[in-house]
């Protein structure tokens, strides 16, 4: 089955959900910057969910440019990460309507867990199509990133409830993993 459908309409929802984020951001009435200083928590969710949902695009045009084709199961996964990035809106806005307290920021976790285990999936269900041999599965190995990052995110869900800025300081932490590119799939790529 042909990837260019799926990779277009991944980039219409994600560019949905990037339109959504921005538009839950609320103009303050007044024309000061104590006014903008107010609306700091909710500009701070959106920042790293905007980073966030970036990286995700990113990294899965990556993946689908290193495959050759995709299934009805990939189709399916695909949608599966697709859901859960579009609950970020929901809970960044929730986290930065309330200032990063305790069940927003362990909630917000909770996402981008759940966004890290359909993109692993995914990623796997690409290789299983693809072949243990392919470029994506050479490019990707074990993916320890990816699972580190998992790993992080299930310290940081319970940390929410004794430490709200702590757990945020992960999500920051494994924003900034893979903030920096990663090469290795369009090292495999070039000619």
């Amino acid at each position: 089955m042909n990837k260019e459908r799926l990779t277009a309409f991944s980039d219409g929802v994600i560019a949905v959900i990037i339109t959504i984020m921005v538009l839950e951001m609320k103009v303050p009435h007044d024309s000061g910057l104590a006014a903008l200083w107010l609306l700091a928590p909710a500009f701070g969710s959106y920042v790293l969910s905007f980073v966030y949902v970036g990286i995700y695009w990113n990294n899965h045009h990556h993946l689908l440019h290193a495959v050759r084709s995709i299934d009805g199961l990939i189709l399916w996964a695909n949608l599966h990460l697709l859901f859960w990035l579009s609950l970020i809106p929901f809970c960044s806005g929730w986290m930065g309507e309330n200032h990063f307290e305790t069940l927003p920021v362990a909630l917000y976790g909770v996402v981008l867990f759940m966004c890290g285990i359909a993109y692993y999936i995914l990623s796997r269900l690409l290789i299983a199509h693809d072949g243990r041999e392919s470029n994506l599965a050479i490019a990707l190995g074990r993916d320890r990133k990816g699972i580190v990052s998992l790993l992080l995110y299930i310290v940081a869900i319970p940390l929410a409830f004794f430490s709200a800025p702590a757990a945020f300081a992960v999500y920051v932490l494994v924003a900034a993993i893979w903030f920096i590119p990663d090469r290795r799939i369009e090292s495999m790529l070039r000619p």
